[in-house]
Order: structure tokens, then C-alpha cells, then sequence
């Protein structure tokens, strides 16, 4: 049939009218468009009249077994382009906003703060372009929470992150006494301990845990032991870590605070102490969050030896409180009423404890002598958020190779 395309009208109609089955068979649908196209061209289709181009029409029909339909699909090809071809099946899609060095960063921001919640690191990608004015996050710092989860998913992301969360404990029901009311001024503290286990009897290390009710400005410190005298140098070096005045001290119902030592100290220092109340598990609460949150998240719960509470405590003092401070964002409560009375928090706003008590009112006079708003925001301006994460997880490895170290000796 390679000399089909040059039959004479009459040929064609001679070969039409026989009654013989017949069959064309191609190697593939590309050969097949190809013979079409050079049929169409032999015979000169577009100077044909209408009678001659039926004609044609037939013959290709019967020739390739194709409908009507497909043929004058596949003649209507040939008179736009000029020639009659496969076309490629194209599926739909979305353009690639988020590029694999995105992902990337968002895995080293992940990594450096330990994978907070989408809203957080919402605020820290935000704040990396906005405010530190660090270009590798544009794309980023218009990224909605939701999708950073789903980023969180992408095989880029995960061939640079493997995440494991470890089991955490039951969180110990703490009341309260009497309740503070803070009025929406720093200064009233919660505070707890978080015990890093004991090895065949022996304790371990014990966490200070102080947060602000109000600003969630938070202050950890680190002891061997919870007896009194151990306790006291370590509380007064929380409380001067403060850059606001204390106002009040609240705590659960624990020796380690409920004692005439501490009592003394804080009389001393006119702040108001209160203890918790029975069946009011959540008064405490934002404490207890913290406890896991932060302190659990970053120190583990694995058994680190009581010797390490100097190392620890600087640590805390040097890197980790101003980055707690300056540089994690936090949720902030905004409370609601439902239709049944119930009160119900929404987090819709988050902010660093800096950027909270930096829009506070009459925030001067709350400060500490000598302790101004310029100074602060020098210290919150000197790096980024994930600048100064980097510097405290390295500062956190170097810790713990000193445990390491200790264990093996």
C-alpha cells in the first residue's frame, strides 16, 4: 500500500465499491498518522472539491477502520497543521512554589528548634525575611502554617529530617491555693521542677522551670538537689534573670518551695507567694507545658548526673534562656466565651516573650533599674531566630558530649 496515495479518483471509487473485506495494519498510531498525512498530500485534499474530498474521506475510513468522527478529527489536524500527529497526552500541573533549597531551609529551621508547631515556625520564617532581612526566606515568610505540615511530608524533607518523639510521662495534676491575678502586668510567676531521673538510686539533675503568666518570658536554671540550701542561690539567680520586676511567685505544694527559706527570700524581695489549690489541676498549667515543651524536648528524659548542674545552669544562663526569649515564638491564649459560659482559648497570635511585653502598656515602669527598652531590643536584634538557634543547639551538643565523656571516664 505505499503507492496508495496516488490511485486515481476513479481507482479510489472502483476500489470502495468492491465488496472484499479488507484490513490496514500499522507497526503504531505514529505510522498510522503518517500514511494519513501522506495520503492527504498525494491527493492533494485542500484543492479538491467536495465530492473529491468525501471520496478521500471514505477511503481513509475504510483503509485505517477509524470512525467518521476520528477521521475528520484527523483531517482537520492536517488542514491547520499541515501534517497529522501523535499528540502527547499533557496532564494539569501546579507550579512548583516552594523550591527543594525551601524545603531544605525549612528542615534546618525545623531542625534548629526542634520542630515546633506550624504557627511558631509560621512566625519564624515570617521574621527571618521580614525582620532580620535575610532573603532565603521570601518564599517562605508567606508560607501558611498548613502548609508547612505539608512541606513536612515532601521526601526532600524527610531524607534531611528523621524525627523520633520519645514517650512522654503523665503530667502531674498541680492545684493552687489561692490564684494570682497578674491584671495584664509581667511579674507573676509560675514555677516547677522537672527531676532528669534517677540511675540505680542515684538522682539526677534537677530543672528550674520559672515562666511570666503574662509574657511567658521564661528562665531556666539547674541544681543537684532541691534541698534548701541548694535551692536558694539558684532562685535568686532565676529571678535576676528577669528584665521586669517580680511580683508574685507561684508554685505547687512541693517542700523545695513551700519553706521557710524561700518564704524568707521572697519576703525580703516583697513578692507575693502563693501555693496551689485542691482539684484545680490546670492552674499550673503553663508551667507544666513549658516543663515538657521546652525542658523535656531539649534535655531528653534520659538520667543526666546531678555533676552537670554548673554546666547546665550556664548553659541556660548563656544560650538557652535568650533564645527561649528573644527568639521562640510562643502561642498567646486569647480567651472566649461559648454560648454555655464555658471559656475557650484560641491561639491566633504568635510572638516571641519580647515582642509580648514589648507591646504592653507602661512597659518602663515595670522594668528593672537599669534595664531599658533599648538595650532589650539590641539583644533581640543582634541575630536571627534561626541564627541564634544554630548557636544554641551547637553550645547543647557540646554539652552533652561532656555527659558522654564523663560516662565513659
Amino acid at each position: 500500500m505505499e503507492k496508495a496515495g496516488k490511485l486515481s479518483p476513479d481507482q479510489l471509487e472502483a476500489f470502495l465499491a468492491g465488496s472484499e473485506p479488507f484490513q490496514f495494519e500499522a507497526w503504531d498510531q505514529a505510522s498510522l498518522y503518517e500514511w494519513v498525512t501522506g495520503t492527504l498530500r498525494e491527493q492533494g485534499y485542500s484543492r479538491l472539491g467536495r465530492a473529491g474530498k468525501g471520496l478521500v474521506r471514505r477511503y481513509i475510513a475504510k483503509m485505517t477502520g477509524r470512525s467518521r468522527a476520528q477521521v475528520t478529527r484527523l483531517i482537520g489536524q492536517f488542514t491547520e497543521q499541515g501534517d497529522v500527529k501523535v499528540k502527547r497526552a499533557r496532564r494539569h500541573r501546579f507550579r512548583t512554589r516552594y523550591s527543594a533549597a525551601d524545603i531544605g531551609l525549612l528542615a534546618l529551621v525545623d531542625e534548629a528548634h526542634d520542630t515546633l508547631s506550624g504557627p511558631a515556625t509560621q512566625k519564624i520564617l515570617y521574621r527571618g525575611f521580614h525582620e532580620f532581612a535575610d532573603v532565603q526566606y521570601e518564599r517562605l515568610s508567606s508560607i501558611s502554617a498548613a502548609h508547612i505540615y505539608n512541606l513536612r511530608k515532601r521526601r526532600e524533607y524527610r531524607e534531611r529530617r528523621m524525627n523520633f518523639t520519645k514517650t512522654r510521662p503523665t503530667p502531674v495534676s498541680i492545684g493552687e491555693r489561692r490564684k494570682p491575678e497578674p491584671e495584664g502586668r509581667p511579674g507573676y510567676l509560675r514555677i516547677d521542677t522537672v527531676h532528669q531521673g534517677d540511675l540505680d538510686g542515684v538522682k539526677g539533675v534537677y530543672h528550674i522551670n520559672a515562666v511570666d503568666e503574662v509574657t511567658q518570658w521564661q528562665v531556666i536554671g539547674a541544681t543537684e538537689k532541691i534541698s534548701e540550701a541548694w535551692l536558694k542561690p539558684v532562685l535568686e539567680a532565676i529571678l535576676e534573670q528577669f528584665p521586669f520586676q517580680i511580683r508574685g511567685f507561684h508554685s505547687d505544694n512541693g517542700s523545695e518551695f513551700i519553706n521557710h527559706t524561700v518564704a524568707a527570700m521572697l519576703n525580703k524581695l516583697l513578692i507575693e507567694q502563693t501555693k496551689s489549690r485542691p482539684r484545680h489541676s490546670n492552674d499550673n498549667g503553663l508551667v507544666e507545658s513549658k516543663n515538657g515543651a521546652v525542658i523535656r524536648k531539649h534535655m531528653g528524659f534520659d538520667h543526666i548526673a546531678s555533676a552537670h548542674a554548673e554546666a547546665i545552669g550556664s548553659f541556660y544562663m548563656d544560650y538557652f534562656n535568650p533564645y527561649l526569649n528573644f527568639h521562640r515564638p510562643c502561642g498567646v491564649p486569647e480567651p472566649k466565651k461559648d454560648k454555655k459560659g464555658k471559656i475557650r482559648r484560641t491561639y491566633n497570635w504568635y510572638a516571641t516573650p519580647w515582642e509580648i511585653l514589648r507591646q504592653l502598656p507602661g512597659l518602663a515602669e515595670c522594668l528593672k533599674e537599669g534595664v531599658t527598652v533599648e538595650r532589650l531590643e539590641r539583644v533581640a536584634g543582634a541575630e536571627s531566630d534561626t541564627g541564634a538557634a544554630l548557636k544554641m543547639q551547637a553550645a547543647k551538643r557540646k554539652l552533652f558530649a561532656t555527659f558522654e565523656a564523663r560516662k565513659i571516664a
